[in-house]
């Protein structure tokens, strides 16, 4: 009778530790903290780091064409180009293929 209730004690300790050993494994792997969690995570870093370095540079384009059209520094060429762009001018001699 001894012997049955050590068996049935060791059974009850082992499936006690499994249990929770396959609990961590899991929560390891697929939880709020998890391997899966921080492989999403570093795809999203990813991708927020290159649209950072686009914006980065679409923001330097737009701080050297507002230098080149400031008052301290005028670029006429850049002048001439959006005169043309945005409100549609042309020379007489010219002729505007769209």
């Amino acid at each position: 009778m001894r012997n049955s209730r050590i068996g049935l004690g060791a059974a009850i300790f082992f499936a006690a530790i499994l249990s929770l050993s396959a609990y961590f494994v899991f929560a390891a792997i697929q939880g709020d903290f998890g391997h899966f969690q921080r492989v999403q995570i570093e795809a999203e870093e990813q991708l927020l780091t290159q649209q950072l370095a686009e914006l980065r540079q679409q923001r330097e384009e737009i701080a050297n064409k507002t230098h080149r059209m400031s008052d301290d520094y005028l670029d006429l060429d850049l002048l001439d180009e959006q005169a043309r762009k945005l409100l549609g001018m042309a020379r007489p001699d010219e002729v505007i293929i769209r």
